[in-house]
This record gives structure tokens, sequence and C-alpha cells, in this order.
């Protein structure tokens, strides 16, 4: 009887257990309810607050002095955009617009428009240049009118090939005794590299004794400073003053091309050493154990490692070659230029910028099969 009695004592307690944890599971239940409603009206509110934000952003909300944030991508594109602002002023007015202008005056007939000119062009308020279409008669003329321009054009192409190799294999060999080692070297690094900062058009015609064409009248302190054809001077001071004259002015040409040469080599000079300093001494190590002389380290070595700066040194030269101050096209086109006649030297600027595209594509089109790109 007892035992019945204990049992049930044991029901009724377990019975009453089950119910009170039914009774906490409701109550959770209620709370997550009450949880999962509250969220609900919060998320409802926030697209309200957001709409009442964006109304008020178009000032048509109750609170128009709260401040807009601006995101950090944002501020850096703003950052990017002010950066490169200056930029984009001059290029757009002292290089774009320059270039609109010139192929406008290459298509037409160019007059200079004085005040008392302006009668006779109603449709100009001032002096300047008058434009009149003239269906590409500039462009005809230079070639079937002009007498100088197609022999300059063919002078200015023909010189280019053997001035551009001179240059490329002299500056090449500069490089290579520039990054040997010996004393002064720092020096003579800096006496190569002078040119680059003061062989400009002007600066060198002056050092050529041409005082003329920089508008100096009485300058023979700077002549003579500057002087490069001393040859004559000095074989009459080494008693051969009666020495051929033809093989004296030889001699003079050499002295002088050589001393050009060595003041248009300098960038040329400076990107091959640095080439040159790339070089990985392993390979010189192993090149060494291998028993490689120094000619076979050069050509199979040094010279596939930095013909990419070749390919690089040749295009500066070509276009150095083509637009410098001495070359007979440049010259005709700056001097039709100082002669009031745009129509023709636009033209003949144009005519000639397209050649040496043209020439350009097909010397880096040929030369860039033989390159050699060293893949990590």
């Amino acid at each position: 009887m007892a035992e019945f009695n204990s049992k049930e004592i044991k029901q009724d307690e377990a019975a009453a257990a089950q119910t009170e944890e039914a009774a906490v599971k409701e109550a959770e239940t209620a709370e997550e309810a009450v949880e999962a409603a509250q969220a609900a009206e919060i998320t409802e509110a926030v697209p309200a607050e957001g709409e009442e934000y964006v109304q008020r952003s178009k000032g048509k909300g109750p609170n128009p002095n709260k401040k807009t944030r601006i995101s950090y991508e944002r501020k850096k594109k703003l950052y990017g955009y002010a950066f490169i602002a200056i930029w984009l002023v001059g290029t757009i007015y002292m290089f774009i617009i320059p270039l609109i202008t010139s192929i406008q005056y290459s298509l037409s007939k160019t007059d200079m428009v004085t005040e008392t000119d302006l009668s006779r062009y109603p449709d100009m308020n001032g002096p300047g240049i008058h434009c009149e279409w003239n269906n590409f008669k500039n462009y005809v003329d230079i070639f079937t009118n002009d007498q100088e321009y197609v022999p300059n054009l063919i002078e200015s192409i023909s010189a280019m090939p053997g001035d551009t190799f001179m240059i490329l294999v002299f500056s090449l060999f500069i490089a290579l005794l520039l990054n040997q080692k010996f004393k002064g070297r720092g020096f003579a690094r800096a006496v190569f590299f002078i040119p680059v900062l003061v062989a400009t058009g002007p600066v060198l015609s002056v050092i050529n004794g041409d005082m003329a064409s920089q508008g100096v009248g009485n300058a023979s302190q700077f002549s003579s400073l500057f002087e490069v054809n001393m040859v004559d001077k000095f074989l009459e001071f080494m008693g051969f003053s009666n020495i051929s004259q033809s093989v004296a002015d030889s001699l003079g040409e050499i002295a002088s091309n050589l001393f050009n040469l060595i003041w248009r080599c300098g960038i040329q000079t400076i990107i091959f050493l640095s080439a040159l300093q790339q070089i990985p001494t392993a390979a010189k190590e192993a090149a060494q154990m291998e028993g490689a002389t120094g000619w076979e380290f050069f050509w199979k070595i040094t010279f596939p490692t930095i013909s990419p700066m070749i390919l690089a040194n040749l295009i500066y030269t070509v276009i150095d070659c083509f637009v410098d101050a001495t070359n007979p096209v440049m010259q005709e086109v700056l001097s039709k230029n100082t002669q009031w006649q745009y129509g023709l030297s636009t033209a003949m600027a144009w005519t000639y910028f397209l050649i040496v595209g043209v020439a350009l594509g097909i010397i880096s089109a040929i030369v860039s099969k033989f390159v050699f790109y060293q893949v990590d």
C-alpha cells in the first residue's frame, strides 16, 4: 500500500514538472512574440524616417539644418577630381584647343586682319586671323606648288636612319663604359648628364656659334667660350698649318659632328645605364663560371636583357631626329609660320606628323619582334 502511494506521488510530481515546463515555454514564446512585434514596428519606422530624411534633404522636411554625410569612397573620388582639375584645365586650354585650331588653319585660307582691314571682313569683330575653307588646297599646294617641302622631306627621312644608328651605338658604348667601376665614375656620369639639362635648341645653337638666330648681336665672349671648331687652330699650333684645306675641313666637320653627337646622346645614355644596372650579378657570375668571354656575355645576356630599352631609345631617337630644330622640314614649317602663312605651315606640320607616325609604327612593328621580355 505504501509503495502504491509513493508511485502516485512520483507521478503527481512528474505531471507538475511537465506543467511547469509548459508554462515556461509558453512565457518564452510570448516574450519572443512581443520582441518580434517590436522589431517589426522599428523596421517599419525606419523607412519612414529615411523617407523623411530624403524629403528634408530636398528642402521639404521640417528639419533642414540636419547635415548630410558623404561616404568615404565619394570623398576619395572628389579628392581625385580636385587633384586632376588643374591638369585637365591646362590640357584643354593649352593642348586640345590649339590642336583643333591648327586643324582649322590647315583646312582654311588664313589672312591677318588688322584694324584697317575690318571693313572687308564683316564677320569679324576685331583684329585677328580670318579663316575661310579652301577645300584642302593647302595640302595640295605643299606637294605641287612648294618647291622646297618635298626635297626637305626626303632629306629628313633619308638622314634619320644614319643619325639614329649612330646615336644608339654611341650612347650604348658610353653607357657600357660608365657602368664599369673606376675612379671618378660619378663625375664622368655627371658630365654626360649635362646635355640632358642644357641641350635645348637655343642653348645648343649658342654653343655651336649660331648667335644671330638667337638675337645676340655681339657675343664674341660666348662664341669663344663654346667654340667647337678648333681643328685649324690646333693644327696651326702644332706647326701643320700648311696642310690641305680639304683635310682640315674634314677634320673640323668630324669634330663638330662628334660634339653634337655627344650632346644628343644624354637621355639615351642614362636609359641604357639604368638598364645595364638591372642585369643580375648572378648572371655575370654564372657566365664567368661557364667560361664565357666578354663578347659572348654581351650578345647572349646583356643585349637581350636591355632590348626593351633599345626599343624605347629607338622610338625616342627617331622622334628627336624628326623634330630637331636643325631639321630642314621643321625649319621650313617655322619659316612659313613667321611669314604669317599659318595655313601652309599647319598643313606641312600635320603632313609631317602623319609621316612620322607611320614611320614609328613600321619601326616599332619590326623591332618589337626581336625584343626579349623577361618574365618572372
